[in-house]
C-alpha cells in the first residue's frame, strides 16, 4: 500500500487545493484503446475547425499554476505547469503527442479540461508519496534524461517518495523512474486544481472522464480525492 499525503506547509499555503488519484491495477497496455484514440482525434479536429482552442496563461485556471509557481521561486513562463506548456505544443502544432495509450489518456483529459495531470507507475515508487517543499538535497532525474540528476531549489515543491524527486516545480515534469509504460500494470493517475471552490467540478468530470478512459483495460480503478482537509489517502 502507497499513502499519498499533502504537507501540513503546502496545505497551509494552498488551501483550496484539490487532488484526484485516479489507480488502476492490471492494467493492459499493449491492447487498442480505441476510446483513447477517438477522445485524441476529437480534440484535434475541434482544434483544427476552431470549435476549441487549449486553456493558455490568460485563462484562470492556467494563471492560477503560474501564481502559484511564481510563490515558490519558479519562473512560470520558462518553466510551465504541465497543462501549460502541453496546450502551447498542440495551439501550435495542432496535435497532441502520441505516447502509449495510458498517457495519452491523460494528456487528452488535461487539455481538454484546462487541468494539470500526472502519472506515476506504482511499481517503481518506494514507500510513499509526499507533495511538499524540497530542502534542496533530493534528486531528480528528469523523465527521458535517465543519466540527468537535478537537485530542486529548497522551497520548490515536489513530488517526492523515500528515494527521490517524483515530479518537479509541483507538476511541471515528471520523473524517469516512476514513468508509465505500455508494460506499466498499476499506475497511479492524478489531477489537480488550486481551486476546488471555482473548478472542483471540472476536477471531478475530469477524472470521470479519465477513468472512462481506463477502466476497459485495467482490472479495477477507483478515484478518490486528496485536499488539506483529508491530507492522506492509502491505495
Amino acid at each position: 500500500m502507497t499513502a499519498f499525503r499533502i504537507s501540513p506547509a503546502v496545505a497551509d499555503a494552498f488551501p483550496d487545493t484539490l487532488i484526484a488519484l485516479v489507480t488502476v491495477t492490471g492494467l493492459r497496455g499493449h491492447e487498442p484503446w480505441p476510446a483513447t484514440a477517438t477522445a485524441v482525434e476529437e480534440l484535434e479536429r475541434q482544434l483544427a475547425v476552431g470549435t476549441w482552442r487549449p486553456a493558455d496563461e490568460t485563462d484562470p485556471r492556467v494563471e492560477a499554476w503560474h501564481a502559484a509557481y511564481r510563490s515558490f521561486g519558479t519562473n512560470p513562463r520558462r518553466i510551465r505547469p504541465s497543462v501549460d506548456a502541453l496546450g502551447r505544443r498542440m495551439a501550435k502544432k495542432g496535435s497532441l503527442p502520441r505516447i502509449n495509450p495510458a498517457v495519452d489518456s491523460y494528456n487528452a483529459v488535461s487539455v481538454r479540461h484546462g487541468l494539470p495531470a500526472g502519472a506515476f507507475d506504482l511499481d517503481h515508487v518506494t514507500g510513499d508519496i509526499d507533495i511538499r517543499h524540497a530542502e534542496g538535497a533530493e534528486e531528480f532525474t528528469p523523465l527521458g534524461e535517465p543519466d540527468t540528476v537535478e537537485t530542486p531549489k529548497p522551497g520548490e515543491i515536489i513530488y517526492a517518495d523515500t528515494t527521490g524527486v517524483l515530479t518537479r516545480h509541483w507538476n511541471h515534469r515528471d520523473a524517469h523512474r516512476t514513468r508509465v509504460t505500455e508494460d506499466s500494470t498499476r499506475v497511479a493517475f492524478v489531477l489537480e486544481t488550486l481551486h476546488a471552490t471555482r473548478d472542483g467540478h471540472l476536477l471531478k468530470a475530469a477524472s470521470d472522464e479519465l477513468q472512462d478512459l481506463l477502466a476497459p483495460h485495467g482490472d479495477r480503478t477507483t478515484v478518490r480525492y486528496l485536499s488539506p482537509a483529508d491530507p492522506r489517502i492509502d491505495i
